[in-house]
Formats: structure tokens, C-alpha cells, sequence
């Protein structure tokens, strides 16, 4: 950062919201004290009651879009960033506020200013979710999705959730462009960063949560269900190979321990021939369903033979030799291995063979 005093004033801010209160008035008026001379509320379907807050704000020299029905929180910020962009080509570019006050003025302007300094970035106001005071169902949602990016992913970020994020110019076509149309949306911004290669820096901010968090639409069952849709695909094609692995090596154990069983070489010629069955069907689904691989096949095909082939021997070696020591179940080892195994592999598939 440097000692620069950083100009905000021309920093578009943008205000989806669904059914708000007096706190979103009172949220556009610390913003215009703050200096944000242009601020755009999208409503998004709001229930008749609540209209005359929009007009409110309207009053304020906001700019108010309207959904005649209730699209989506992801919706309803596409709507603001594609009028942000045709009516404020010249900003900087856009920072997402939420409308029930959990995100202060002095945040939004910590966003802005990194925004500004950082143009070929995203930035995510992120929160400390370890401090007293903090809702289950936030908490629940944030660490388990945390978790899951990071592990599915490789994305580590503190806080996926927040809803104070800022976006440069340059990149509001993109996110425009963005799948999702609810709180999935969100999700869906996090993972084109990741495929587009876009930084995403991440600025403290304070842990405001009003009313236990009441105000906020995001459901924890039926939104992480959208959430985590995304990753099913993958889960699927992992497990239905894992499982024809099992199975096929329980099989051809069954089937070679007779004629090949001195020296154990039985567990060598049943893994090598399982693995080679279901490393072809997990090498489809995962190139078609899962990673949707844009290289050409020859080359997908080419990494994930060498993959295919360390694992095999890795799997085979570790197998023998627990089993040598422990002279435990040959399925249970194996089951264990392979299973530290397939989080090893589905690492290196997502950062080299599929990416």
C-alpha cells in the first residue's frame, strides 16, 4: 500500500437487495458521507411494502434497478454490474455492498482503495469468524465451504461468503458473464477467479452480525445444496471408479489367489488390472463432466497415463507391504491407501493434467 491518498469519490457502489429496512437508508447515507458520489440499489423484487425505500433512496441520488420478481441475489448484481458498466465506464470500478448493515462505511472504503491500488485484482472484505458473537448457521456455512474450496480447489481464502467484494473495471464484462443466478453466484465468482487466473486479494474487515444475522435471505440447506452441486460431479465420478476398483480387486484376488499366490503376487496382478478398467472410466467422466478439459484428448489422456501409472505403483507397493506387516485384509489396506491416494490425485488432476 502505498502513503498515496487514494480517490474513492468516482468508486461505484452497488446495493442488491430483497425486501430491505431503514437500515439500508441509513447504510446510502454513511456512504455518502464517506465520499461515494455514485451508488446504484438494485431491488430485486421486493414485496409492495418495502418499495417506498427505494424511493427513498432515489431521493438520495441513487440509481434504482428493479426486477418485477425476485431473481436471485446473483441476478440482481449481474443486473447492477452490467448497468454499472454502460453508465459508468470511467470508474474505477464496483464495490458489492450488503443491505442490512453488516458492512461499514470505513470497510467499503478499505475495499475501494485496495480495489484502486490493486487494478488487476478482486478484492473480498473478509471476516474473522473466530470472534464471540457470531451466528451457527454463519460460522457452519463458511468453514465447511472454506474447507471444501480449499480441498476440491486449492483456493484458501478466510472468508468465501462475504458479501463486500470489490471489482475493477476491467473485469466487470467478466462477472457479467458469470454463472448463477442466487447466492450460488457468489460460489461461481470464486471459481472463475480460479480458472481465469484472477488474484484475489483479501482485506480485513470488522464481524458485524445485526439480529443474529435474521436479516439475511441465504437458506443453509437449500443455497449450500446449490453451493455444493457443483462439486457432485466430481464426488460421483470418484467414487463410482473407486468402487469399481474395489470391486474388481476383490474379484481378481478371488480369482488369481491360487495360481499366483506364493509371494503374493496375486495382489500385484489384481491391482494392476482393476486399476487399468477403472482409471479409463474415471479419466472419461472426469475430462467430460468434471474438469471439462479444453486440451485436446492425446494430451489429457498422456498426463493422466503417468498419473495413472504412480499411483498403480504406489498403490500396489503400499498395499504389500502393509499388508506384509499387518497382514490385515487385503481390501481393507487397500481401501485406506487409495484412499489418501485419490485426495493426492485429484490435486495434481486439477493443477496439471486437466487444467
Amino acid at each position: 500500500m502505498s502513503g498515496k491518498e487514494v480517490d474513492i469519490t468516482q468508486t461505484v457502489i452497488l446495493i442488491p437487495s430483497l425486501n430491505p429496512d431503514e437500515k439500508m437508508i441509513n447504510l446510502i447515507k454513511n456512504l455518502r458521507d464517506g465520499g461515494f458520489l455514485h451508488i446504484v440499489c438494485v431491488d430485486d423484487g421486493s414485496a409492495e411494502e418495502y418499495r417506498h425505500f427505494f424511493d427513498e433512496a432515489k431521493e438520495l441520488g441513487c440509481d434504482v434497478l428493479r426486477h418485477c420478481v425476485n431473481m436471485g441475489k446473483g441476478r440482481g448484481i449481474k443486473t447492477g454490474l452490467n448497468f454499472i458498466r454502460n453508465t459508468y465506464p470511467d470508474s474505477p470500478g464496483v464495490v458489492t455492498v450488503d443491505s442490512d448493515g453488516q458492512h461499514s462505511v470505513e470497510d467499503t472504503i478499505a475495499c475501494a482503495k485496495a480495489m484502486i491500488e490493486n487494478p488487476g485484482s478482486v478484492i473480498f472484505g473478509c471476516r474473522n469468524f473466530k470472534e464471540e458473537g457470531v451466528p451457527f448457521k454463519s460460522y457452519y456455512g463458511n468453514t465447511i465451504t472454506r474447507s471444501v474450496m480449499k480441498l476440491f480447489c486449492g483456493i484458501s481464502l478466510s472468508d468465501t461468503q462475504t458479501g463486500l467484494r470489490a471489482v475493477p473495471q476491467d473485469l466487470i464484462e467478466t462477472f457479467v458473464n458469470t454463472k448463477g443466478e442466487r447466492y450460488e453466484y457468489e460460489m461461481q465468482q470464486i471459481l472463475l477467479c480460479k480458472e481465469e487466473d484472477i488474484p484475489i486479494t483479501e482485506v480485513p474487515i470488522k464481524t458485524i452480525y445485526i439480529e443474529e444475522n435474521r436479516g439475511s435471505h441465504f437458506n443453509p440447506l437449500t443455497d449450500s445444496i446449490k453451493i455444493y452441486a457443483q462439486f457432485g460431479r466430481f464426488i460421483f465420478a470418484s467414487l463410482s471408479s473407486f468402487l469399481v476398483d474395489i470391486i474388481l480387486f476383490t474379484l481378481f484376488v478371488k480369482l488369481f489367489i491360487t495360481p499366483f499366490g506364493e509371494g503374493e503376487r496375486y495382489i500385484l496382478i489384481s491391482t494392476v488390472l482393476a486399476r487399468i478398467i477403472s482409471a479409463a472410466w474415471n479419466f472419461l467422466v472426469n475430462r467430460k463432466a468434471v474438469f471439462h478439459a479444453k486440451t485436446g484428448i492425446i494430451k489429457n489422456a498422456a498426463k493422466y497415463a503417468l498419473l495413472a501409472v504412480c499411483q498403480l505403483a504406489l498403490s500396489a507397493l503400499l498395499v504389500t507391504l502393509l499388508f506384509r506387516v499387518t497382514h490385515i485384509n487385503e481390501t481393507v489396506i487397500k481401501v485406506v491407501v487409495d484412499s489418501i491416494l485419490f485426495l493426492v490425485s485429484f490435486q495434481i488432476q486439477r493443477e496439471v493434467v486437466f487444467k
